[in-house]
């Protein structure tokens, strides 16, 4: 059971830190309006998922520098740069919405104003931020918080009672009328290339070499599956709950809300609970991914003990805590920014760890041939064409 539980750690948090607000949001709103019609999607997604995640913790394990310092190396200190600053700025832009979904669960379980529990918030991350061992402590938190969050989401689905013929339909590759953006959406939030480009960072981290290939080959895998369970779970919820009832759902408290006065206090509590770790996970998360990544590209290194890292993190904590206060939302001029950007970060870190997956420095004898990258190849081409959809609506 101990070997078990020190195997446990990068594809977990990396299912966590994608598992947030956004995430809940889409499926939600997906659920509600199409019922079960879109569950393929999100099997689609992992599955991309997976391979990247996968591929991103084997050149970690072979390697002992990082992403950022393999692509300054190899194709110029001014790509990695601009590279991390991508990523920085995606983070920074969405951690809003982290922040604003952990305060949301609070309200609704205790009152007092959101901004209270905004800055509470934000101060128990930066904290832990600064504890010694940050990756051990990350790795514990994020574990107990997914754990809660399977917890909490699985009795709601109990609760809802779900239709297990319409779950079937919904693996049947159908695009019901006017769902495109919410599907783009649902793509963009579940294979999150940014979370797999990360992998690479939290497997050096764990302390992972060449010889724990094949642990962190299974270990993605059962962290992102995880990731399309959750995501399964909560359409199934919305569905059930929410499909018959023409409720708007314009954030994922909605359902927490709706179920109420269906099954009561109790449940309800329980999915906000489940609402705010899924929040807090991804405020933590997404605060190291943009932090830990811009320190990288400065030329600070990844050392989550090195100060001036801690500092970028604690930057992308307080510019979303910022944000979150003043605006009570994700304004529609930063999320415009946020697409923008997303549209060209996606692509390239999709892009750079295929070429870096092609190089025999690199990758040794585990170098990706042909056959191999056949599914990593489709999923950089599906972020190809995810961006060129996003471009034209952003223009026109």
């Amino acid at each position: 059971m101990q070997k078990f539980f020190a195997k446990i750690g990068p594809g977990l948090i990396t299912a966590a830190l994608v598992f947030g607000p956004g995430s809940l949001t889409v499926n939600t709103k997906l659920g509600a309006s199409y019922g079960y019609l879109l569950l393929w999607v999100i099997l689609l997604s992992i599955f991309f998922m997976i391979s990247f995640t996968r591929l991103s913790g084997t050149i970690g394990c072979l390697t002992k520098e990082s992403l950022m310092q393999m692509i300054g190396r190899i194709y110029g200190r001014w790509t990695a740069f601009f590279l991390g600053i991508g990523i920085f700025f995606i983070g920074s832009s969405f951690q809003a919405g982290n922040s604003i979904g952990a305060g949301v669960a609070f309200y609704e379980m205790f009152g007092i104003s959101n901004a209270f529990w905004l800055v509470i918030i934000s101060i128990i991350a930066i904290v832990l931020i600064y504890v010694r061992s940050f990756y051990k402590v990350l790795e514990i938190v994020m574990s107990v918080l997914v754990v809660l969050m399977l917890f909490c989401f699985l009795i709601t689905l109990i609760l809802s009672k779900p239709d297990f013929n319409g779950i079937i339909s919904g693996l049947k590759f159908e695009m019901p009328a006017g769902s495109d953006l919410l599907v783009v959406a649902l793509v963009a939030s579940s294979f999150s290339i940014v979370g797999a480009f990360y992998q690479s960072y939290l497997v050096q981290a764990k302390g992972w070499s060449e010889n724990d290939i094949k642990t962190s080959g299974r270990e993605s895998l059962r962290g992102i599956l995880i990731l399309g369970f959750l995501s399964a779970m909560v359409m199934m919820c919305a569905a059930s709950i929410l499909h018959h009832q023409n409720i708007e759902v314009n954030h994922a408290s909605d359902l927490g809300l709706a179920l109420e006065p269906l099954f009561g206090e109790t449940t309800k509590l329980l999915f906000m609970i489940g609402l705010f770790a899924a929040s807090f996970t991804s405020l933590l998360g997404n605060a190291t991914i943009g932090g830990t990544i811009l320190g990288d590209a400065f030329g600070f290194g990844h050392d989550m003990q090195n100060p001036r890292v801690k500092a970028m993190v604690v930057l992308v904590i307080l510019l979303g805590s910022t944000i979150a206060i003043a605006f009570g939302r994700l304004p529609l001029q930063l999320i415009i920014f946020a697409q923008a950007i997303t549209i060209i970060v996606a692509p390239a870190a999709a892009f750079f760890l295929l070429l870096l997956a092609h190089r025999k420095d690199v990758m040794k004898d585990k170098i990706y041939t042909l056959s191999r990258s056949i599914i990593p190849v489709a999923g950089f081409l599906l972020l190809v064409i995810l961006a060129f959809f996003h471009l034209r609506r952003l223009i026109f």
